[in-house]
């Protein structure tokens, strides 16, 4: 079984991860654990033409790592094997991306807290998400 937790560095994200450490023991086989982080597009524009490509990774991957930061720590006290990979992109498009590249069987996230007028206009990730995959979406408040 294949579990992919998106993580972006909140408490909510977090909550997420030890939901699955709290519930691993129930499952009959160990599942394959994996972390992934989006990380905005920052290179639009003009930006390229005073920042160089490497400078860029280097930022996304910064970023990222400092994000699952709290999360890889969780899954290493308790023990549990994970992999991570950090995308860039829209996060709701890169998630069903990698879960459907992955072949994940559940994705489980923490519930996004945006609310009123905010989330009519732009829409959560999780909404956008749960019109995307296939698969089964746990969410964890």
């Amino acid at each position: 079984m294949k579990i992919l937790i998106p993580v972006d560095g909140s408490t909510n994200a977090l909550r997420a991860v030890e939901h699955v450490i709290a519930h691993v023991a129930a499952l009959k086989e160990a599942p394959l654990l994996l972390l992934l982080n989006v990380q905005w597009n920052v290179a639009t524009g003009n930006v390229k033409l005073f920042i160089d490509q490497k400078t860029i990774d280097d930022y996304y991957r910064e970023q990222g790592m400092a994000a699952l930061q709290s999360a890889r720590a969780a899954l290493d006290a308790a023990a549990l094997p994970y992999q991570y990979h950090i995308s860039v992109g829209t996060p709701a498009e890169a998630i069903a991306q990698y879960a459907d590249e992955q072949a994940v069987d559940q994705i489980v996230m923490g519930r996004q807290g945006q609310g009123g007028l905010q989330s009519l206009l732009l829409g959560s990730v999780v909404h956008k998400l749960l019109h995307q995959v296939a698969c089964p979406v746990l969410l964890v408040k």
